[in-house]
């Protein structure tokens, strides 16, 4: 059974392409999405953070207060992604001259319901092109919100609200840096041939 967005809360939202393939071929793909989503999808949530990959992409979102009724196969939240998910495809597809899904079917979604996952979460979502090793830092991915709450003036990001939650810029910076610092240390200690 399908998880449902509901009113108020806070969901990791993410997908990847079809058979682990791109859904960004090119730099202003990227671009597109995330003017895509401005379209659909912004209005019926509140975007702490994202992070865009050549193959997939994370969300992390705060849905809009809405009346939720029972009877209803799909709420406004969920139409809008659905909507958005398909003009992101089919644009795709018209633009690259290739035809069928992008997309894995239906979008993952996790409900985040305890602080420090929180947090983690917003790290995790920020380190994965680090962790990918697409980038060597964080500031370096241009397809991420690390950069846009740390200049504060994102017209998508709820920039302030990720700072307040960390305690400030500092902290959020800090957060980020011990965290992939405290990675890379057990990575090393995981590849050192104790033999």
């Amino acid at each position: 059974m399908i998880l449902r967005l509901s009113s108020g809360k806070v969901y990791h939202i993410y997908n990847r392409g079809i058979n682990r393939q791109k859904i960004f071929f090119e730099d202003r793909n990227y671009d597109f999405f995330l003017q895509r989503f401005r379209r659909y999808v912004l209005g019926h949530i509140g975007l702490l953070t994202y992070c865009l990959m050549p193959n997939h992409f994370h969300l992390l979102v705060r849905v809009n207060e809405f009346e939720f009724k029972e009877d209803v196969l799909l709420t406004g939240v969920e139409k809008a992604f659905k909507n958005f998910f398909i003009s992101y495809s089919k644009s795709i597809n018209q633009a690259y001259n290739r035809t069928g899904a992008l997309l894995q079917y239906k979008f993952k979604r996790k409900e985040v319901n305890d602080e420090d996952y929180l947090s983690w979460l917003i790290y995790y979502i920020h380190a994965n092109p680090v962790k990918s090793g697409f980038t060597k830092s964080l500031e370096d991915w241009r397809y991420s919100s690390y950069n846009e709450i740390l200049c504060n003036k994102s017209k998508l990001v709820q920039s302030q609200e990720v700072l307040d939650w960390f305690g400030g810029e500092e902290e959020f910076i800090d957060f980020h840096q011990r965290n992939l610092a405290n990675e890379s240390n057990r990575k090393a200690e995981e590849d050192f041939d104790w033999g």
